[in-house]
């Protein structure tokens, strides 16, 4: 005879199933992703990583490169990101979805722009930074020209960081424009992540859930858009940014940061602050929200681990780099 459950029992069952279920989810999809890491946003620590040198495609995650060049541009030249910037002809040979109808000789702001690649992952907005900025900076005379300076300065700002398995060939991360592929690594992003979550101006524009736009159309008419931040994440358990990334070569990846209270500590005389907070990379995960959650929980309890062995920097947890 089958058992006979009460409804309470049934329900009982049913959510111990849940439980036990949900962590081994999260771990098949962690074991079948490209490549991920886990690391202490304020040092690089990495904490754990799976394929973390592996090169591989990101999408849109390109973009935070892109909004890095036009934000440390704006901050070395003191230029105003209010400043409007022409859409370029060159996003006509983009292919790409479109999300809120920018075309080619549209203006809007530098800071809108940021906003729309950032949060809803434009490619239109990342091609015009790159065709303005580029100009500004003094490349060349069409507006191809000017993104691919662009996209130079993008390869310059990895290899300050020491991204040395990172290749940009664009300002949107497209991976079926050229003949060659762009690339890059879950330590790569690490890096650029933590470089890009410790300027307030980036922190701020990837935190918004949602965020309304204007530009004018060539034609001089007004538009609006309100853009959703594509990362289901920001808002829940400290996350505040920073970015997903989705095309057919590079599959699902997503970028988290994430921040609980600064520990403190009396060094002395001093009393010695320090930031809690970590940089999640998920690259080629078709469930990319569950295994950066899941990550971010497991980081958690390994940065406090860390924290009571003294934050050694010469060692590495057992397993990463796996």
């Amino acid at each position: 005879m089958l058992p006979i459950f009460t409804l309470p029992a049934f329900f009982a069952l049913l959510m111990s199933f849940a439980i036990a279920t949900a962590p081994s989810r999260a771990q098949d999809d962690e074991r079948t992703a490209a490549a991920w890491v886990i690391a202490d946003s304020t040092t690089g620590f990495v904490l754990d990583s799976q394929n973390a040198n592996r090169q591989v495609q990101i999408g849109s995650i390109t973009k935070i490169a892109t909004a890095m060049v036009v934000l440390d541009w704006a901050k070395a030249r003191g230029e105003d990101l209010g400043q409007s910037a022409t859409v370029p002809q060159t996003v006509n040979v983009l292919n790409s979805p479109n999300s809120i109808g920018l075309r080619a000789g549209d203006s809007i702001t530098l800071r809108d722009a940021l906003y729309a690649a950032l949060l809803q992952s434009d490619n239109e907005a990342a091609e015009t930074l790159a065709a303005h900025v580029g100009a500004k900076l003094g490349g060349g005379k069409t507006e191809k020209d000017a993104v691919i300076f662009f996209v130079a300065q993008m390869n310059a700002l990895a290899r300050k960081l020491g991204m040395k398995g990172t290749r940009f060939l664009n300002p949107h991360g497209l991976d079926d424009l050229e003949k060659k592929l762009p690339y890059s690594t879950a330590g790569d992003v690490a890096l650029l992540t933590n470089y890009a979550v410790s300027q307030t101006g980036f922190a701020f524009y990837t935190s918004q859930r949602e965020r309304k736009i204007a530009w004018r159309t060539a034609g001089g008419e007004s538009q609006s858009y309100l853009l959703k931040n594509t990362n289901e994440l920001v808002g829940a358990d400290g996350v505040d940014g920073v970015k997903t990334g989705t095309t057919r070569k590079a599959g699902a990846c997503v970028v988290i940061s994430s921040a609980k209270p600064p520990d403190s500590k009396q060094v002395g005389d001093e009393h010695v602050i320090i930031p809690r907070r970590l940089t999640v990379v998920v690259l080629g995960a078709p469930s990319r929200f569950i295994v950066a959650k899941s990550l971010l929980a497991r980081g958690w309890s390994l940065l406090d681990e860390w924290a009571r062995a003294g934050r050694p920097m010469n060692v590495r947890k057992s397993g990463a780099s796996r």
